[in-house]
């Protein structure tokens, strides 16, 4: 596929991923009270999963698939960055989409009976092995590291230090997800933040994909972080 097809492409998916994300998350908040619900007893959980089975489903659904899609944009991305870690970034974006659909996908495919039969155990070791370890440690780590990789692979290519200080910054607060499940104060409200950023910087950087292509390597123009 030619350089500049191959951009727009992933330009599209970028975009694509950030809205259907957030449209998805915003819907959740509306029908299920996503994420707070999620601090309450099981049985409160499993009561309103029940209550609003079919959006809460479609929703997690849809958060899944724009999950996957990071995937390809990994594939594409690296393969533009042309580089060794533009190699790495491929297999940590990978690795990170697939960790992360298969803690959402734990609401389609296994909560529903779950709350059908309302077995609060059975959602708790659920919610605690898919949920807190796979989708969200996982996943924050991944995610974290897949940015960091392809922020030095590609992305310092295409504009000044602020677009790497932004990626990078967004990396930092996503990480710090982590510490959530150890009640660490502020580390919730820190990862929201990273995330919210984190959709800004992909936004951004789907329009500087778009427009150009990356600066060579090893061009002595490159912008490059301060050491």
């Amino acid at each position: 596929m030619p350089s500049a097809k191959v951009r727009r492409v992933v330009a599209v998916l970028m975009v694509l991923a950030v809205v259907l994300v957030n449209a998805a998350f915003i819907g959740l908040g509306s029908v299920f009270d996503y994420p707070d619900i999620l601090q309450e007893p099981a049985d409160e959980i499993l009561a309103k999963f029940r209550a609003h089975k079919a959006a809460v489903v479609s929703l997690f659904l849809v958060l899944a698939a724009a999950s996957a899609l990071l995937a390809p944009i990994a594939i594409l991305l690296g393969r533009l960055a042309a580089n060794d870690l533009g190699v790495w970034s491929i297999r940590v974006g990978i690795a990170a989409a697939v960790v992360q659909v298969i803690g959402l996908l734990r609401w389609v495919l296994i909560v529903p009976f779950i709350a059908d039969r309302k077995d609060t155990d059975a959602f708790e070791t659920v919610h605690t092995v898919l949920g807190k370890v796979v989708g969200e440690t996982f996943g924050y780590l991944l995610t974290a590291a897949w940015t960091v990789l392809i922020v030095y692979a590609l992305a310092k290519r295409m504009a000044g230090r602020w677009f790497s200080y932004l990626g990078l910054a967004a990396a930092g607060l996503i990480a710090l997800g982590v510490l959530v499940p150890l009640d660490v104060p502020g580390t919730d409200f820190a990862n929201f933040v990273g995330y919210i950023l984190w959709s800004v910087w992909l936004l951004i950087f789907a329009g500087l994909v778009w427009r150009r292509p990356p600066s060579p390597l090893h061009d002595p123009g490159t912008p490059q972080l301060a050491t």
